[in-house]
């Protein structure tokens, strides 16, 4: 399923936006947005086309479909061991609408939430939206240790929130236990409610195991809201699903009030449920496959990076993009980046303040969620220009 020979580039040159093939010049190897070069398991399109055969489009209930939130309850309690109901779960048009009916739900103007850095520009752009402010902290990549220390300092009065992104993208990091514990007891002492972003959860890598902070206590659990989607396991990012669940009633109603559900201004596809419905319950044989080759593209991508003069990569522990620091070339990140898409016809992601924060310059971020082939052939021309 996850051959060169799935890989229909005259589609994905149609239809793959957002920096990706039909974005990028012809003859440009696009490494970029994190959204995966293979179609989806058929179950999910056979599912969506029996749906549309019936040729009803109603408006589904504000909530979600029963069998969505039926669903979702049942990934969250069996594969994430955390104490849910479909009650407790709704659904959202995407993780990142999830990030920012959070952020609206328990900031207001003036107010201060810490984020990671690097991490995705999401959580910036959420927080600044609404009128708060964004307080970075440094995670480094791979396993060094984390400064708890330094955390506890950033807190103050006005502190609310806690954005936690695992695995974190764009490093990789996959938080262990004890660390997720630390960082919860920080919440629970300065009484701070901890956004988890778990949209990359399914794509950890072997032998690193995934925990949901939520797990970790009835606590925690409870001053917790976690998001998840579909896109990056599933490759639905087109179809823009996602799904909120917060188990605190009075987290939950204000998470419902800030998503504009309770009337037709706003509410999540109903095909699209259908579609993540079909994921949770028909596909996880497709996922493990899909898991398979991650891993390996993940070993092929980080060997040839640190292959390439200047480079070192250290392996993500989940996710399905590598985070390769270019500091010894001399050159920034903006510098390598034009280098490699003129010179080479590679698209990466620069470590740029507004994708990753500070933290980010002086690396490159690249999606390996393709072909061996197309994989390859895109190392070999980064090598061949730099070295």
């Amino acid at each position: 399923m996850f051959d060169n020979n799935t890989v229909n580039l005259e589609i994905l040159k149609k239809r793959a936006f957002n920096l990706r093939w039909a974005a990028v010049p012809d003859g440009v190897i696009p490494l970029t947005a994190a959204d995966p070069d293979f179609p989806c398991a058929p179950e999910i399109a056979e599912e969506i086309c029996r749906f549309s055969r019936e040729r009803y489009f109603c408006y589904g209930p504000p909530e979600g479909l029963p069998e969505f939130k039926n669903s979702i309850a049942d990934y969250f309690s069996t594969k994430r061991n955390i104490v849910t109901s479909p009650a407790q779960v709704f659904p959202v048009d995407s993780a990142a609408f999830g990030i920012y009916i959070t952020c609206k739900a328990f900031l207001s103007p003036g107010d201060e939430a810490i984020i990671f850095d690097p991490v995705d520009f999401l959580f910036r752009y959420s927080i600044e939206t609404v009128g708060a402010v964004a307080v970075p902290f440094q995670i480094p990549p791979g396993p060094a240790a984390i400064d708890f220390e330094r955390l506890t300092t950033l807190i103050n009065k006005n502190t609310k929130l806690i954005c936690l992104c695992n695995p974190l993208n764009p490093t990789g990091k996959v938080f262990t236990k004890e660390e997720l514990t630390l960082l919860s007891d920080i919440a629970i002492k300065n009484n701070l409610v901890i956004l988890s972003d778990e949209i990359w959860s399914d794509t950890t890598f072997t032998p690193y195991k995934y925990t949901s902070v939520a797990s970790l206590s009835e606590e925690v659990n409870s001053r917790t809201v976690t998001i998840t989607g579909f896109s990056k396991a599933y490759g639905l990012a087109g179809l823009r699903i996602g799904a909120v669940m917060a188990n605190n009633k009075e987290l939950f109603s204000k998470l419902i009030a800030a998503s504009l559900h309770g009337s037709t201004v706003h509410g999540a596809n109903v095909i699209s449920q259908i579609a993540a419905t079909t994921a949770l319950t028909k596909c996880e044989y497709w996922l493990a496959d899909f898991l398979k080759h991650l891993q390996s593209m993940r070993d092929i991508c980080v060997d040839g990076l640190n292959e390439v003069n200047g480079f070192n990569c250290i392996s993500p522990q989940g996710c399905y993009v590598a985070f390769a620091d270019i500091k010894g070339t001399g050159k920034t990140s903006s510098e390598i980046h034009e280098l490699i898409m003129n010179q080479a016809k590679v698209a990466v992601v620069p470590g740029l303040k507004q994708w990753f924060g500070e933290g980010a310059e002086g690396y490159i971020r690249l999606s390996f969620a393709t072909s061996k082939e197309i994989l390859q052939e895109a190392l070999s021309r980064i090598k061949s220009v730099i070295n």
